[in-house]
């Protein structure tokens, strides 16, 4: 799968292949260029991108987000979410 491309004035300043390197390339690039991050958000690139990798709920989440920090705030919401889950899940394999 491609990954995404953070690119500013058509230079590639951050690349993303999964979640965590989302989340990652969205809070460094955010303290250097909101308006980078804020843009692809605005476009809905983020959104289609998680559409392609197959992550449909992320990208609900995403939807309407304007600002980077609202993302990492999302983002980081879904990881709690996502890891509870997967330990209540754990659990229950356990039993």
């Amino acid at each position: 799968m491609e990954p995404f491309y953070f690119r500013s004035f058509d230079k590639v300043v951050g690349t993303a292949h999964n979640l965590t390197e989302l989340e990652s390339e969205i809070r460094r690039i955010g303290e250097v260029d909101p308006n980078c991050v804020n843009w692809h958000l605005q476009q809905g690139h983020v959104v289609a991108w998680l559409n392609y990798i197959g992550e449909h709920a992320v990208a609900e989440m995403l939807k309407d987000v304007k600002n980077y920090k609202e993302a990492l705030s999302r983002l980081r919401e879904y990881r709690v979410v996502a890891t509870r889950s997967s330990n209540k899940a754990s659990k229950r394999r356990r039993r």
